[in-house]
């Protein structure tokens, strides 16, 4: 054991996976394209499929794609043999994963694919096993070394298909025009959920917002920032735009004579605001960037809604 270096070793898996994956994006080609466009324009649902590890990567695959809104599931390829085949229609497309291209549990799954015209794409290392050549469109992984070379247990395999999985549904989000706003529809829970709501469904609006006109004097304005309790006062033009705000700050910098000012004079004029279709990572942004607490959220200038630091620690963003 004295030999044993488990940092070296580490390095060594990490280094050959990542030589694995430049060949991998070196190859990428024609059949990358076309299998994109193949998932793009099908009609019913991309059903993917696989044994063993590369069972558990095609369900991550499935994954993956149904959280950015492409209509996808996996079928167990030995379930398939027992019924499970009527789960794949004919305007699916399927995406078949084996390295070796030889799993016989693939069998059925592939012979019921041609059969029936349904479009196979197949993930494998060898473009001449029984799934390459019964896939429609071949996604050829580098046959490169697993990490464990005497074991030849799948790592660097695993690794590739994952990848290569990612790489298709970034693809095809990008292809479909997935936006952060479509992504938050399939995330509405925890902190990637919380980061995806608008400031809309945080703000504070109608009677909390604190708001005072140009004219008013500083005795109202501090009434006003003391009963609302955001720390701060918007002032608003005679049309009801937002034309600045008070806070701490500006109350410090006029305090020789603060109470004989109006609030037009005190103010910060064209304060940054926000909209209330924003992402409340943005607005958290926004925050940190400036080291501000509140944002006004406003839609034609006009003030609609006022969101506090404390708004985004509720609800989970920070």
């Amino acid at each position: 054991m004295s030999d044993f270096n488990a940092v070296a070793i580490g390095r060594r898996v990490l280094s050959t996976e990542a030589d694995a994956l430049r060949t991998l994006a070196d190859s990428l080609g024609e059949a990358f394209t076309r299998a994109v466009e193949t998932m793009f324009n099908a009609k019913g649902r991309i059903v993917c499929t696989g044994m063993g590890k590369s069972g558990h990567v095609a369900r991550k695959i499935a994954a993956t794609l149904a959280s950015t809104g492409a209509q996808a599931m996996f079928v167990h390829p030995a379930e398939a043999s027992h019924g499970d085949l009527g789960m794949i229609g004919p305007d699916d497309v399927v995406l078949a994963l084996s390295k070796s291209g030889e799993a016989r549990e693939l069998s059925d799954v592939i012979a019921y694919a041609n059969r029936f015209s349904i479009p196979l794409i197949a993930m494998t290392a060898f473009e001449d096993s029984q799934l390459g050549r019964g896939g429609n469109i071949v996604l050829l992984l580098p046959d490169a070394p697993e990490a464990t070379a005497e074991v030849n247990a799948p790592t660097t395999s695993t690794t590739l298909q994952i990848a290569l999985g990612d790489a298709l549904a970034v693809a095809l989000l990008e292809r479909r025009g997935f936006t952060a706003s479509d992504f938050r529809v399939f995330h509405p829970g925890g902190k990637l959920g919380a980061m995806l709501r608008t400031v809309g469904d945080l703000m504070h609006g109608d009677d909390e917002l604190p708001l005072i006109g140009l004219d008013a004097p500083m005795p109202d304005a501090l009434l006003v920032m003391s009963e609302k309790r955001f720390g701060a006062v918007g002032v608003v033009d005679g049309a009801g735009a937002l034309a600045g705000m008070i806070t701490d700050g500006d109350l410090r910098r006029h305090m020789d004579g603060l109470l004989t000012h109006s609030a037009g004079e005190v103010m910060t004029k064209a304060p940054l605001t926000i909209t209330p279709g924003a992402l409340a990572a943005e607005a958290l942004k926004i925050m940190n960037d400036r080291r501000i607490t509140v944002l006004f959220v406003v839609e034609a200038d006009r003030p609609v809604g006022i969101l506090h630091v404390h708004d985004l620690l509720r609800a989970g963003v920070i």
